[in-house]
């Protein structure tokens, strides 16, 4: 008769998820390295951070075994969290729209800088 409180699980389990955590890093450094840029590789060094968050908690904080309950009571929270920050993104891109599109800004407009204001006299003063 095994006791559950006592029950132990195979090493190669960690050794394969840290084997796999280790490509999901190298994947998330190769992002950089082929420099994406842009939503490409926002997506993807999200992606790759979720990923790897999931399986940590999943199996080095045993959260795999434990009853669903326990991993709802664990997981839900955030998942809402994220499912509002979710919901405020899509509002606040809505808005940001809106005021482009009823006031006539310019999306791609750049903020000016203190030399192109004050000329060539603030760098003198700069410097100085």
């Amino acid at each position: 008769m095994s006791s559950e409180a006592g029950q132990q699980h195979p090493l190669g389990i960690y050794y394969k998820i840290w084997a796999l955590l280790f490509f999901l890093s190298t994947c998330s450094y190769l992002v950089d390295y082929f420099d994406a840029q842009g939503a490409t590789r926002w997506t993807l060094v999200i992606l790759f951070m979720v990923l790897k968050a999931g399986f940590i908690v999943a199996v080095f904080m045993h959260v795999v075994w434990e009853r669903m309950a326990l991993v709802l009571t664990i997981l839900g929270p955030p998942v809402v969290l994220l499912l509002l920050i979710g919901l405020m993104v899509a509002e606040g891109s809505y808005v940001s729209g809106t005021r482009y599109q009823y006031m006539g800004h310019d999306r791609d407009a750049v903020a000016l800088g203190p030399n192109d204001l004050h000329g060539e006299e603030h760098e003198e003063a700069v410097e100085h």
